[in-house]
């Protein structure tokens, strides 16, 4: 449930601390106080979208922190678990900037918005002022009744369901749609393929078939004129290694000092000699003559030279050209091959959606009955008796993401007259009413905590009025209930009251918010029913009526 909510530089609010407690917390104040900058705060602290046309005119950011206790909340202790959060404590923190972004935090833990309103559908749910008018949506129904029934999670395998049919149904018929062009290009990259299959170039291979062409091509020129400059280093009497070395003898003979450097140095020169001698005798070695082998490496370039030409590119690009042409054939041939494998598939998720979508109708269905029952209780309840409310069925004719199932609610306010839409039938005041039942209703099946009602007794009065209090106060028998109101009917089966009030200093307007004593209580009641000026008379009424909502 809520614990506590901390507001900062919101709209007209500077600083607010303020503390709940499990039951029914009622809201009021007179208009324009600041009510809707408190359901705002819970709202962002939850990860609705945020704008710096929220912070406080002359601050430099916003701040809103929410804390929860999520003892009795295995759903919201699984969430923090599974996110490496601490179940212990749950403090959400909000920051607007005026540059328009925000920061969120979990635990004193960055994280994304998103991790904000994830588990803020767990802790926290709001019934809105305008719930009357979304009843006037005939797209609503169908999810008010799903909501009702806790068909969610079947209503999310069949949305899934219908995605996978969709796309299924899509690449099959992109499949069947192949032109005569699409299938020329498949037969010209099977022709080209293979042709470069047999070719089977390799990585390199190219540049080391034109090294071993130049040295086959040239092996006779290669051997004559190696062993000539071997025979230049060392073979032949007076070859360099020969001189190096006479030389080499007659300075060490000398034992000069100041010879020493060079005599280093022809001794260095007398290694390189050597190891090049060595190299050179290794390589003449090496070289064959193969006529053959010539013959046959140079057959294999003219191939791939020839193939290079043919797809206007240079003879190393070709590698490159077979993975592309190999890659695209895949896919077109694939495609071809698949046709089957994808009618296959269709038919597959064509019947399972129909199972799922037919065994989610029974369950709509049944959940209908129940609810026109519980609501036409509650409107009894709130003073139309006579009234019947109705779920009208039709089945659509072609798949839907949320099924085959249209409906709509209907309204018979009196005997021997036949249930029509909302839209067509419904007042004002009966509309309110019938958004009352309906969402006291559906909060009965819900697994979230906190339910906020902003204003939902609007457009009632009288004797009703206490009435939907008393539903509100039952309904917080459950857990824990915020209620924004203007009916003193209402605010007076609260078992705290949380009082709202604008205050203006020259050019400053705040707002405040106190938990009112009893006194405070009875004087909120009384400006509720009288006005700002308070008569004995009021008084003892407001005193009278708080007397009556612990009975």
């Amino acid at each position: 449930m809520l614990v506590s909510l901390s507001i900062r530089q919101l709209a007209i609010v500077e600083h607010l601390e303020l503390e709940f407690r499990n039951g029914m917390t009622v809201i009021t104040g007179e208009t324009g106080a600041g009510k809707s900058i408190l359901l705002q705060a819970l709202g962002l602290a939850l990860g609705d979208r945020s704008d710096a046309d929220s912070i406080r005119h002359g601050a430099a950011r916003a701040e809103i922190t929410a804390s929860f206790d999520l003892s009795n909340l295995p759903l919201a202790r699984e969430w923090m678990n599974a996110h490496d959060l601490d179940p212990e404590e749950c403090i959400l923190r909000r920051s607007l900037l005026l540059n328009g972004r925000s920061k969120a935090w979990i635990n004193g833990q960055p994280c994304p918005v998103q991790h904000l309103k994830e588990l803020g559908e767990i802790l926290l749910d709001i019934y809105g002022q305008h719930a009357h008018q979304t009843l006037l949506r005939r797209e609503t129904h169908l999810q008010i009744l799903d909501q009702y029934a806790g068909l969610q999670q079947q209503t999310h395998e069949l949305g899934d369901l219908y995605r996978s049919w969709s796309q299924t149904r899509r690449k099959l018929n992109n499949l069947r749609q192949q032109d005569d062009a699409q299938r020329a290009r498949i037969q010209l990259l099977r022709y080209q393929v293979e042709e470069l299959d047999q070719l089977a170039l390799q990585v390199n291979e190219l540049s080391e078939l034109e090294a071993e062409q130049q040295q086959l091509a040239n092996a006779e020129s290669l051997i004559q004129t190696g062993q000539q400059a071997l025979d230049c280093c060392d073979h032949e009497e007076g070859g360099a290694l020969q001189l190096l070395n006479r030389a080499l003898s007659q300075l060490e003979g000398l034992q000069t000092p100041a010879l020493g450097q060079v005599v280093q140095m022809l001794g260095e020169a007398q290694i390189q000699l050597q190891e090049a001698s060595r190299e050179l005798e290794y390589y003449t070695g090496s070289i064959e003559i193969d006529p053959v082998r010539l013959q046959w490496v140079e057959e294999r370039l003219n191939n791939i030279y020839q193939t290079a030409r043919k797809h206007h590119l240079q003879a190393e690009d070709l590698p490159g050209l077979h993975a592309q042409l190999k890659k695209e054939l895949g896919e077109l041939d694939g495609d071809e091959n698949s046709l089957d494998q994808l009618s296959k598939e269709l038919n597959e998720l064509t019947e399972a959606y129909r199972n799922v979508a037919g065994r989610l109708h029974q369950d709509r269905q049944a959940a209908a009955a129940t609810l026109e029952q519980a609501v036409d209780e509650q409107l009894a309840y709130l003073g139309m008796e006579k009234s019947q409310f109705r779920v009208d069925f039709k089945t659509l004719d072609q798949f839907h993401p949320h099924g085959m199932d249209d409906l709509e609610f209907l309204i018979a306010p009196n005997p021997g007259q036949p249930a029509k839409p909302l839209v067509r039938i419904a007042s004002g005041g009966e509309l309110s009413r019938i958004s009352l039942a309906i969402q006291v209703i559906t909060a009965r099946t819900t697994s979230i905590p906190t339910l906020v009602f902003d204003e939902v007794d609007v457009g009632i009065s009288g004797a009703t009025a206490e009435i939907v209090g008393r539903l509100l106060k039952k309904l917080a028998s459950r857990g824990q209930i915020l209620c924004v109101t203007h009916l003193p009917q209402v605010a007076a089966q609260g078992d705290q009251h949380l009082h709202i009030q604008k205050q203006t200093h020259g050019d400053s307007t705040l707002t405040q918010m106190a938990l009112l004593d009893e006194k405070g209580r009875v004087a909120e009641l009384a400006r509720m029913l009288g006005g700002i000026k308070l008569s004995n008379r009021t008084l003892a009424h407001a005193r009278e009526m708080l007397k009556g909502s612990r009975h």
